[in-house]
């Protein structure tokens, strides 16, 4: 293994985080868009409120963590995704800033109809954004993105396979937030549990069929990918599975305590199984880790300050996240 590798690795680590935190709380703006008016919505939103605003703002570290590894390290390839993708990025960065502003301007404008366009600008975010970025994976799965860059700005993600993974990433989003949410639920408004668990049991079923149709997609489109996935990824395939059944078995028995890492288990082993497929590549099949890799030199610096972050922001977020959990970071006015 060389050090490429290792740093292609790191990457992945800081995708997982994203899909994680990040997909939770996009998850968190669907359920909001179709929580329904504003008498039948108002408990649900404001239990989504309560789960999001100590964590959303820290939740983009992931993402911005991506990028900055990615252009350091494979430079080549950021370059190749930047040139292809950029109509989807473009548009999932406006959908970032704007769910931003939305969520924090919702609770602080003053007229009723500038708090619902501020609320309806975050629901719709929560959603447009997640798609986007969907559909950028689901472009270089397919291998739409040629390794000199400058691909169709177009045609490269409004295929079948990225539109689809676009889709699969808005639901899968829903599902970890209603998963989230029962938990929270559990600890604060106890009535709105089953509220979510019917949420969480539907958006499992949907993210499911999204998934079925990719693979379908997949075998059409990628087929480097397909194999690898259907046999070296294989496990991690099943392990997903498995975590997605049990937690569906739960929820149905009415238990709590193993949600939330069943979920995260089900969305990790999707995350690296898609890693194994796609190895040794970047790009399939255009680009390698080792052809995008930066200089050693560049490799040992980014391996510091991994070292560094990971001694000083993940325990940082860590207590952020145990706070928000314990509820000790509300105020008692």
């Amino acid at each position: 293994m060389t050090r490429a590798d290792v740093v292609a690795g790191i990457l992945w680590v800081g995708a997982t985080f994203y899909a994680l935190f990040g997909g939770a709380d996009f998850g968190g703006g669907f359920w909001d868009l179709v929580a329904g008016g504003a008498e039948k919505g108002e408990r649900p939103r404001a239990l989504i409120q309560r789960s999001l605003t100590p964590v959303w703002e820290a939740n983009h570290v992931w993402l911005i963590f991506i990028l900055v590894v990615l252009w350091t390290a494979f430079p080549p390839a950021f370059s190749a995704i930047m040139t292809t993708l950029y109509v989807p990025l473009a548009l999932a960065a406006i959908g970032i800033v704007l769910r931003g502003s939305g969520f924090a301007f919702r609770k602080s404008v003053e007229g009723l109809e500038a708090r619902r366009a501020a609320g309806a600008t975050f629901a719709l975010s929560s959603v447009l954004t997640p798609f986007f970025m969907g559909t950028v994976v689901g472009a270089i799965a397919a291998g739409n993105v040629p390794a000199e860059g400058n691909g169709d700005a177009f045609s490269s993600w409004l295929q079948p396979l990225p539109l689809l993974t676009g889709a699969m990433f808005v639901a899968t989003g829903a599902y970890l937030a209603a998963v989230f949410l029962v938990g929270d639920a559990h600890r604060g408004d106890r009535e709105m549990e089953p509220y979510f668990e019917r949420r969480a049991l539907g958006a499992a079923v949907v993210a499911g069929a999204f998934a079925t149709a990719g693979l379908i997609a997949l075998h059409a489109e990628a087929r480097y990918v397909f194999d690898r996935l259907t046999s070296q990824g294989l496990p991690l395939v099943v392990l997903s599975l498995v975590c997605g059944a049990v937690l569906l078995a739960v929820l149905l028995r009415g238990s709590r305590r193993p949600l939330r890492p069943l979920a995260a288990g089900a969305v990790i082993a999707v995350i690296w199984g898609w890693g194994v497929a796609q190895f040794p590549y970047l790009l399939p099949t255009s680009l390698r880790i080792d052809q995008a890799a930066a200089p050693d030199s560049t490799m040992t610096i980014i391996f510091i300050v991994f070292a560094a972050a990971a001694i000083l922001v993940l325990p940082s977020l860590a207590l952020l996240y145990t706070l928000s959990q314990r509820d000790l970071l509300e105020s008692e006015h």
